[in-house]
């Protein structure tokens, strides 16, 4: 493996934390998270309109 490919798969988790950082704390303010973060994180954005909070 080079090094070029693993640091794209570390670029990857950045991105993916990054998403998952900005769908929870959208969701703590009453929001909607953003499309692309939810699609990030494989929530299908179409759905989550749907899910009830406990």
């Amino acid at each position: 493996m080079n090094n070029h490919r693993s640091f794209g798969r570390i670029g990857d988790l950045v991105r993916a934390f990054g998403s998952a950082v900005a769908a929870a704390a959208a969701v703590e303010r009453g929001h909607r998270p953003k499309n692309h973060d939810l699609s990030k994180l494989g929530i299908n954005p179409e759905h989550f309109d749907n899910t009830r909070r406990l």
